[in-house]
């Protein structure tokens, strides 16, 4: 539940901050009738995202359980690398976050209605279909599927809290730093996912080893206690993990584990970006509307 609760606190958290810089910029501009097309742009965001995950839970409940476990690895490697792109694109523009989407909301404006409606959905739909994608991996390995949509569920209306906190300047965090702090833990969540995409694959006979374990403590470990339902949670720990599982989770995690932590080289091409066109400067994340 705790991993599923960061993934939507962290990727709803992202397209929050998008949506209050939006309608700062837009409100600080005095550009309000350019609100409906964002709002739009979100509903169909989300729509679109809520759709992509019902067609992964339904779709695939008539196939052969090679068929499931097949699509359910797979799957498990797209969402890693997709998990794994995102906390490295948003370690290195946090910091620039307001100044980039700047230049964007220039030229959406610019070009009217539809690049606004496009924005939007740009900013809320890519989260939204990778939490669509992680979360049902998760509740598809959960012998309880509720937890983890629990999770997830609590982790974005904390995210819309904390956006619309931001927007009214109620709320000021170092947003590097959060999201430094979180993309470690995800990047540890993600390995677990990867080994987990792994073991499904071995079931679905697509990769060989699956009699192989690294080792199996399956008597000693009670799987209905609080210890086992958080490592379960937060790591996809099994007690008899297949060797290939532990060798592509180490291979994973500790390299992008070494990478994430290094230090962030400053870049001052976002950093030189000129005032918007119409001489209004960017409300920062926080600032009244």
């Amino acid at each position: 539940m705790f991993a599923n609760y960061l993934i939507g606190l962290r990727e709803g958290l992202e397209a929050s901050l998008v949506v209050c810089i939006l309608v700062a910029y837009l409100v600080k501009t005095d550009n309000r009738k350019a609100l409906a097309p964002v709002w739009f742009g979100v509903g169909i965001a989300v729509a679109v995202a809520l759709a992509f995950g019902a067609a992964l839970q339904f779709g695939t409940q008539e196939l052969t359980f090679e068929a499931q476990e097949l699509i359910g690895g797979s799957l498990s490697i797209v969402a890693v690398g997709l998990v794994t792109w995102m906390v490295f694109w948003m370690r290195r523009t946090a910091r620039h976050l307001k100044a980039e989407l700047h230049g964007k909301l220039d030229a959406a404006l610019s070009m009217g209605t539809g690049a606004l409606v496009a924005t939007a959905f740009l900013a809320v739909g890519r989260e939204g279909i990778e939490t669509s994608l992680f979360v049902w991996r998760s509740v598809d390995a959960a012998d309880d599927g509720w937890r983890p949509l629990a999770g997830c569920l609590l982790g974005l209306l904390t995210a819309v809290v904390m956006g619309w906190l931001f927007y009214r300047g109620a709320l000021r965090i170092n947003l590097a730093k959060f999201f430094q702090w979180t993309g470690g833990m995800l990047v540890v969540v993600a390995a677990g996912v990867l080994a987990y995409g792994v073991h499904d694959l071995q079931e679905a006979r697509f990769l060989g080893g699956l009699a192989d374990k690294a080792f199996d403590i399956s008597d000693s470990y009670p799987p209905d206690t609080w210890h086992a339902t958080l490592l379960k949670g937060i790591f996809n720990f099994q007690p008899d993990p297949t060797v290939l599982q532990v060798v592509v989770w180490a291979l994973y995690l500790i390299p992008t584990l070494v990478f994430f932590l290094m230090p962030v080289r400053s870049s001052s091409r976002t950093e030189e970006k000129p005032a918007a066109a119409t001489g209004a400067e960017t409300p920062a994340v926080g600032e009244q509307g």
